[in-house]
């Protein structure tokens, strides 16, 4: 399996990807995952962006946007930091 497969309707993406991302150990992200902590929504593509899917993966403190082709190719991938900067 590449980092991202598509079979018999699932997705599954590589623990590994998603948790370097969140800035998480790999088993830490899977308990993160079982307990809710850590979130995922896929959304598929339409019209011009059909054949592509966007997954993105929300923790309390960072998001992982990956944009991915249906043959598993990652296209582009987004992250950003909600942690709050201390004020003056």
């Amino acid at each position: 399996m590449g980092a991202i497969s598509f079979e018999d309707g699932r997705i599954e993406v590589d623990a590994a990807l998603v948790a370097k991302a969140l800035q998480m150990e790999p088993e830490a992200l899977r308990a993160a995952l079982r307990s809710g902590a850590v979130t995922s929504q896929c959304e598929t593509g339409m019209d011009e962006d059909a054949g592509r899917f966007r997954l993105t993966f929300f923790s309390a403190t960072r998001r992982l946007r990956l944009t991915v082709a249906a043959s598993g190719e990652v296209l582009q991938t987004s992250t950003a930091d909600y942690r709050r900067k201390p004020g003056p």
